[in-house]
């Protein structure tokens, strides 16, 4: 599917494609592993921000394992249509089972996500400030304001959410005697919502490692486009890198297609051109940088995904009550033995 979409993406830009081609057979090697290297640093990066939002809850996972966990889940995200929710539900049971409970996991795919949107509006208008007058021509103002602002009421209302719920408390109500709904089916949600959002307390070093963190992601992702540039041999257009790197990943919030295929390229492309890029080199820089950040880690996510599931079903067997050379005691009544942790008392239930 992602071939075929890739294949339409590319339908009518033979053009510029052929003026791309002599950058892309003949680029420099060093630049192009610095790209390698500050995509896979993006990538240890997100997986830093899981780490410091699950520390919120005592849990504290390796970073290897969420670095693997990050490549997979982005795999999933880009095979599938509307993958961000695929990606959301196999993180959300990823954490469950490095010992989650319910509230902390759905917490920190939402938590964890708020960030990441909120550091890629702040540097969306750190970079418009840094290009005004370009911005200003391309009328990337008015939405790039929009961004941050929605950012800030976002960041207000959790600032602010103890407040909001007994206006949001009977808003639900009122709502609910005119819709002639039973009492409690609208508001069971949202208290259930907001018990949630009371259950995890982050400090604010754990926001602060979990704001750098995805400062680090957004910055050397955009760090690989860079060097894309510098790889075939084009100017870099600095004045206007960041912006228009912003622009494209906030383009990717609309589910337009997989893994915002063709939406990010053409996005980029156009921005940068205007910005002062070449033509024929930009071109080639993006799709480089779309090699290392798209087309490179679905494999690689790939098999982290089947790397990851051999081992929670080995963690089953392995702690399955009774199972030859566990050392468990057979448990009964469907209780699992004591210390055997979330995996045997998950499969306790399942068996009752």
């Amino acid at each position: 599917m992602l071939v075929g979409v890739a294949a339409w993406v590319l339908t009518g830009k033979s053009s510029e494609l052929s003026g791309a081609s002599t950058f892309l057979e003949n680029p420099h090697w060093g630049w192009l592993v610095l790209a390698a290297c500050a995509e896979l640093g993006s990538y240890v990066a997100a997986a830093a921000l899981q780490r410091a939002m699950l520390k919120a809850g005592d849990i504290d996972p390796p970073l290897a394992r969420l670095t693997a966990l990050t490549f997979a889940s982005s795999s999933v995200q880009a095979a599938l249509p509307v993958g961000a929710a695929f990606a959301g539900l196999y993180l959300f049971r990823q954490y469950q089972f490095l010992g989650a409970d319910e509230v902390l996991a759905g917490w920190v795919v939402v938590g964890a996500a708020m960030v990441s949107f909120a550091v890629i509006a702040g540097l969306a208008g750190v970079a418009l400030a840094l290009a005004a007058s370009i911005g200003t021509t391309f009328d990337l103002v008015e939405a790039v304001v929009g961004v941050v602002l929605l950012a800030l009421l976002a960041v207000l209302a959790w600032l602010n959410r103890a407040r909001l719920y007994g206006p949001a408390a009977r808003a639900v109500a009122w709502l609910e005697r005119k819709a002639r709904r039973p009492p409690g089916q609208l508001m069971g949600p949202l208290r259930a919502g907001f018990d949630r959002m009371r259950a995890v307390a982050p400090t604010r070093q754990e926001w602060a490692r979990a704001a750098l963190a995805a400062t680090v992601n957004w910055l050397a992702d955009c760090g690989c486009l860079g060097f894309a540039f510098l790889a075939v041999g084009g100017g870099v257009p600095w004045r206007g890198l960041l912006l228009a790197y912003c622009a494209g990943q906030l383009a990717t919030l609309l589910p337009i297609t997989p893994g915002g295929l063709g939406v990010v390229e053409g996005s980029l492309t156009v921005a940068l051109v205007a910005f002062g890029g070449g033509k024929a080199t930009t071109v080639a820089a993006v799709l480089f940088y779309r090699l290392f950040s798209f087309w490179a880690p679905l494999p690689l996510g790939a098999g982290c995904y089947l790397g990851l599931a051999r081992l929670r079903r080995r963690a089953l067997r392995s702690a399955r009550p009774g199972a030859v050379g566990t050392g468990l005691p057979r448990a009964t009544g469907g209780q699992a033995p004591a210390g055997a942790g979330p995996v045997a008392a998950s499969e306790a239930r399942e068996r009752t």
